[in-house]
């Protein structure tokens, strides 16, 4: 999912002194984030957000997976009021449980900050109902899926479980960050009904939406989708399905060119991320971020893209990323990579 913006949005909400002083640059910086510009400018206005739709094409949704990501899509499709119901799906009760915990306290937090009433919040969670039975899925219209990145476990899932219990006009859709939208789809009984629909990760905070099509893909169900992401209030732009869509596309062979300079020893960890900060307005930059993310998540996109495209010449696996990976050295998540990390605090470069 969403490497640069989502860790953006980490560093506002969970600051410490090193990453006070990232948003400090950055918001002295001008860049092409800036929303408050002190003269007039020629370049035109940033196009308003559309309004969303009083009502969706699609009245009964489910989201299969309640993880990181499927319990945000689940708690907005909830609260844009645009759903008479949405079934949330996982395959045995201890990860349910844990969906609903998460749903349930992000829009308690809601409810406390003043953000929402204690009526509307009664009213969205209303509309939710949890099942570990797939039977429930026979009658919605929408199915987001937000499993595990595996093809394997989609190809069953798509292959074997939803195709056979969802009616024939409801429409499938995957919130995958790296795996192909048309390759999915030609597992399902439905590629005229099958779209990429990736989210941002918190959903409920980003506003983007990747909308993916696919050559198979019908015109009316695309159009539709991107109402619907109007409808639960994020922003939508759409994409053919070329690899990691439109944001991760650009952010991932950037981080492995800022990787590939190391192993040239073209410059240092810290003057590398220092020039993104500083020069182009990057809260953080390129190694502090592949660290934040995880080296093992980093390399394991790169690598399933260059097995898939390898004439690619974008995608390239620097020695070091490769050796960190060998060594267990992943970033934040086991306390080293190219940064030393105790928690969520970065020290110095290793």
């Amino acid at each position: 999912s969403s490497l640069f913006f989502q860790t953006m949005m980490v560093i506002r909400f969970h600051p410490t002194r090193s990453t006070r002083s990232l948003l400090r640059a950055f918001h002295t910086t001008p860049t092409f984030l800036d929303a408050t510009p002190t003269e007039p400018s020629n370049a035109p206005a940033p196009a308003p957000t559309p309004t969303p739709p009083a009502t969706s094409p699609y009245p009964n949704m489910a989201v299969v997976g309640l993880g990181l990501m499927g319990h945000g899509i689940a708690q907005i499709a909830a609260t844009s009021g645009i759903h008479s119901t949405i079934i949330a799906y996982e395959n045995n009760e201890a990860s349910l449980t844990n969906g609903r915990n998460r749903i349930e306290t992000s829009v308690m937090k809601l409810v406390q900050k003043g953000r929402m009433t204690e009526e509307d919040a009664d009213a969205a969670l209303s509309k939710i109902k949890y099942t570990t039975n797939g039977d429930d899925l026979s009658s919605v219209d929408l199915v987001v899926e937000a499993v595990v990145e595996d093809i394997t476990v989609k190809k069953q899932l798509y292959g074997e479980f939803l195709s056979n219990i969802c009616k024939p006009e409801c429409v499938f859709a995957s919130n995958t960050s790296s795996l192909s939208i048309s390759e999915m789809a030609l597992l399902s009984d439905r590629p005229q009904k099958f779209v990429g629909l990736h989210f941002f990760n918190p959903v409920q905070i980003m506003k983007l939406v990747e909308v993916i099509r696919t050559e198979h893909t019908d015109a009316r169900v695309f159009e539709d989708m991107v109402d619907w992401v109007q409808g639960v209030e994020k922003v939508a732009v759409t994409c053919g399905d070329t690899p990691g869509f439109i944001v991760n596309r650009l952010l991932v062979p950037g981080l492995m060119q800022a990787m590939s300079m190391l192993d040239r020893r073209d410059a240092s960890v810290r003057d590398i991320d220092l020039s993104l900060q500083l020069g182009a307005g990057h809260p953080m930059g390129p190694l502090h971020l592949s660290d934040y993310i995880g080296l093992d998540t980093v390399h394991s996109i790169t690598k399933g893209w260059m097995d898939k495209y390898p004439d690619e010449p974008a995608f390239v696996m620097p020695n070091c990323l490769q050796e960190k990976v060998n060594n267990g050295e992943f970033g934040r998540k086991t306390g080293k990579g190219f940064y030393h990390w105790k928690g969520d605090r970065r020290g110095d470069p290793v």
